[in-house]
């Protein structure tokens, strides 16, 4: 009998330990989270290191979020230095952006943007140049930055789709939607390690742009790896070094 009662202890002990995994299981796919993190890439150009690229997601005060994107590069007397900076807020898996800002200075013209979003009320400013403008937001707009945290999220939630669309807003009124499609699964030597990856395509027929980006579902679906050809010539490519949660 008390074989029988420590056996039947022990399965509903596992049972309840398998339910309550399933339930965290089913609430990550819910409300799925992703961590402030800092993300550092090294960039490369014909198989040289050019340059650094950081990646950041920053909590607020205020509860918002600041996702930014960095990027420093040199080569020979090419100097190209970029900064980008979206204010968003995430719900339940879901990135709702609010203000976004550009900037670039190097070899040739500098280069600055700065928008504010008020998506319930169907407005975009131009900060620099004091204007606002009616914009007809669709379902799940993003900007030119907050649309790869959304992406992380959407592999989170569901990594066996296969097509992503995103409309992203680019100044003033134009929306226009960014497409990414499955490339397969790949395992990657990186700075930071080997690592597995689903390999994600995105083709710009017009401008002859091919990217490609490998995200790491174990290391919650973080891009790890980029590839840009144009025309069929290598753009450059971002490997990841380290990553640490903030």
């Amino acid at each position: 009998m008390l074989k029988k009662l420590l056996s039947l202890g022990i399965f509903y002990g596992l049972l309840a330990t398998t339910t309550q995994a399933e339930e965290a299981i089913k609430t990550n796919l819910v409300n799925p989270i992703i961590e402030p993190f800092t993300a550092n890439y090294t960039i490369i150009h014909k198989s040289k290191p050019v340059g650094t690229a950081i990646r950041e997601l920053k909590k607020l005060d205020n509860g918002q979020y600041e996702y930014s994107y960095h990027t420093d590069i040199e080569w020979l007397i090419f100097s190209d230095v970029r900064t980008e900076t979206s204010i968003l807020e995430i719900d339940n898996g879901h990135v709702t952006p609010f203000a976004f800002k550009y900037t670039r200075e190097g070899t040739g013209r500098d280069k600055s943007s700065h928008w504010q979003f008020d998506i319930k009320n169907s407005t975009a400013t131009d900060i620099e140049e004091k204007r606002t403008y009616t914009v007809e937001y669709p379902v799940n707009v993003q900007d030119t930055l907050s649309y790869h945290l959304q992406h992380r999220f959407n592999l989170i939630m569901n990594p066996e789709q296969k097509n992503f669309v995103y409309p992203v807003v680019k100044n003033e009124d134009r929306i226009k939607n960014y497409v990414y499609q499955y490339d397969g699964e790949e395992k990657v030597m990186l700075p930071y390690g080997l690592v597995k990856t689903i390999k994600l395509k995105r083709e710009v027929i017009e401008k002859k742009r091919v990217t490609y980006a490998w995200f790491a579902p174990e290391l919650n679906y973080l891009m790890v790896k980029l590839y840009q050809t144009k025309g069929g010539v290598e753009q450059f490519e971002a490997q990841l070094n380290t990553v640490t949660k903030k």
